[in-house]
């Protein structure tokens, strides 16, 4: 498995529908816990006062990183870069599960 490191930044429309905007952040939160459960989306952290997170994920590679990230019910509001990560020499950790080589 690959790591990514991903910066997703949300841009609701200003006039969408509050109702709907509330479903599709539902849907959003049970689908992140079923890629979690899956060992795609390993830790995720908020950035203070945006609508922005960044996180580490996998997947066997980018083409289907791509196809969890553009499965979030979100995607349509996202603004995504993903960041393939590869082992360092140096790293404290070497031996952790899921690191790319």
């Amino acid at each position: 498995m690959m790591e990514f490191l991903i910066n997703i930044k949300i841009n609701w429309p200003e006039n969408m529908d509050p109702v709907f905007k509330e479903k599709v952040s539902k849907e959003e939160r049970a689908h992140a816990k079923e890629l979690a459960a899956k060992g795609h989306l390993v830790r995720m952290w908020r950035v203070p006062g945006r609508r922005e997170n960044w996180g580490l994920w996998r997947a066997a590679g980018a083409t289907e990183m791509h196809a969890i990230i553009s499965s979030l019910p979100v995607w349509p509001w996202m603004d995504v870069t993903i960041h393939p990560l590869a082992k360092h020499p140096v790293d404290p950790n070497p031996f952790e599960q899921g690191s790319s080589a």
